[in-house]
């Protein structure tokens, strides 16, 4: 009877247990399952997982277990769900197999420790939020292995498929951006397979090659992210790049990173992967890689005379550009797109760039983009209804992006310009900094600002008032729902321009 009775009060902590562990492997998910960021952000909230709402709850249990008066283990395992109803999140926990197995692994601690002492279970519920690491550290030898054979089995695709060309693209931004525009300006002639959406870590390409890639394909588009030193050598290892694009480097992740100088070298690893084979192609209108000195088979694209293919007359409206691309034999062609924002164009212009090296004309080209759509995201424009349109930049949180957006937004004559931003996040020592210098320069961008951070939105407000930004025009609010409707109902036509969206974590 004693064994039944234990078993009840177990099941009665369970949900209790159910629910920590929920938020805070959802939590481990979006840090990428590493322990730093994860680590970062239980620092950054404390008071989340120490508070009233999950301790008192707890406390309940465990004077109840103490004491021998086992009911109330029921009655703080209820009052927990109760008071801890899951959370609605932007973007929702994935129930992956890795997760899957994590929680099978939550669940056997759980049971081990009741048959210990059932005193321990409220502990274990408490503690949940740092415990999810020491279960991943159990689990980590079989996370492994089942990560290395799926590796290795695509290794032995890409093997048996030596005919494909990989090309990949790493940037601190615009890398995703032109790898989309690449993927539609090769199929006027290829097959061409690409990773699809953010699918640019090495188990994120492991997955794309073995759902998706093809015999029949002729390229393969491989992004390349990256937000530790040695991830992009690790991917050039990997698939074996024949051709290689660098779209930018900047301070994007600096706080993984550790210095500038580290994001520089890890970038550039794929210039050095591909500059004796099929070529490196780099965005020369980027400073720090205009800095360098590049050897090998290197082609420049960028706006700068010294580039091989070099953008001119750039004209960046409100609803699309225009520009012209000179090709090294002097061959000039003059394209117009429905795409918003001086960084588009360079995404363009590297794009042309490797299809034209590829055999594809310029007059072929000139169609193509014209017929390109904005990608999700980023510098999409959105038609809102009611006068109202949006300039949809939401994954965009780097420094150079958010200034190319806010030069976007300035362009909207006409229109009440309007930016809601929770401000730039990974920036290191220098997010503060950074955060108040996008508010300074946004003071000349924009009629109103919604900040929707509290912790970065004192930063974008003290640079927007020294930017001489009248602070009436300033709204502080701690959610996107508040802020998105105050903007809406700002009187009159109006470009809201929706800059980066920070995942639940931040």
């Amino acid at each position: 009877m004693s064994t039944l009775f234990n078993i009840l009060w177990m099941a009665c902590l369970l949900p209790a247990a159910f629910l920590t562990y929920r938020r805070s492997i959802h939590m481990y998910q979006l840090c990428s399952y590493q322990n730093p960021s994860y680590k970062k952000y239980l620092r950054e909230n404390t008071a989340e997982s120490f508070s009233v709402k999950r301790l008192l709850p707890m406390a309940i249990a465990l004077a109840g277990l103490i004491i021998g008066i086992k009911p109330l283990a029921a009655v703080g395992g209820i009052l927990f769900v109760l008071v801890n109803p899951i959370r609605k999140a932007k973007k929702e926990l994935v129930w992956t197999d890795r997760v899957k197995r994590l929680t099978v692994t939550a669940l056997v601690i759980f049971l081990l420790l009741g048959a210990i002492d059932l005193a321990i279970l409220p502990l274990y519920v408490i503690a949940m939020p740092y415990a999810v690491m020491a279960l991943a550290a159990i689990n980590s030898p079989i996370e492994k292995r089942i990560s290395q054979w799926y590796v290795d089995d695509a290794k032995r695709i890409l093997r048996e498929n030596s005919h494909i060309k990989v090309i990949g693209l790493t940037g601190s931004y615009g890398k995703t951006s032109t790898k989309y525009f690449l993927n539609q300006l090769l199929s006027v002639k290829y097959n061409v397979y690409m990773t699809p959406g953010n699918y640019n870590t090495t188990l994120g390409v492991t997955r794309a090659i073995r759902e998706g890639l093809k015999p029949t394909h002729e390229i393969f588009l491989c992004e390349m992210g990256a937000r530790h030193v040695g991830d992009i050598t690790e991917l050039c290892e990997f698939v074996h790049p024949d051709m290689g694009i660098v779209t930018s480097i900047g301070p994007q992740h600096l706080e993984t990173f550790g210095s500038q100088q580290n994001i520089i070298n890890e970038k550039l690893a794929l210039y050095r992967a591909t500059k004796d084979k099929g070529g490196a192609f780099l965005n020369f209108d980027s400073p720090l890689i205009s800095e360098g000195s590049y050897e090998g088979k290197v082609t420049l694209y960028g706006t700068a005379e010294s580039c091989g293919y070099r953008g001119g007359e750039v004209r960046v409206g409100a609803f699309g550009s225009e520009f012209t691309v000179t090709t090294p034999s002097g061959e000039t062609a003059t394209f117009k797109t429905r795409l918003l924002g001086r960084a588009n164009v360079q995404n363009l212009i590297g794009a042309i760039a490797v299809a034209n090296t590829l055999g594809i004309p310029m007059k072929s080209l000139v169609p193509a983009v014209r017929a390109l759509e904005s990608v999700p995201h980023r510098l999409c424009l959105i038609n809102g209804g009611a006068d109202t349109w949006f300039i949809d930049d939401a994954y965009n949180s780097n420094p150079e992006g958010s200034k190319v957006a806010l030069e976007t937004l300035s362009k909207c004559e006409g229109m009440t310009r309007i930016v809601l931003t929770p401000g730039m996040v990974e920036l290191g020592e220098l997010e503060h900094q950074l955060n108040a210098e996008m508010g300074t320069y946004a003071a000349s961008c924009c009629d109103y600002a919604v900040l929707v951070d509290k912790k970065r939105g004192e930063d974008i407000k003290r640079g927007l008032l020294e930017g001489g930004f009248p602070s009436e025009r300033i709204f502080h609010t701690d959610t996107f729902t508040k802020g998105l409707e105050y903007a809406r109902a700002i009187p009159g036509p109006k470009m809201i321009l929706l800059l980066n969206d920070l995942p639940d974590h931040y």
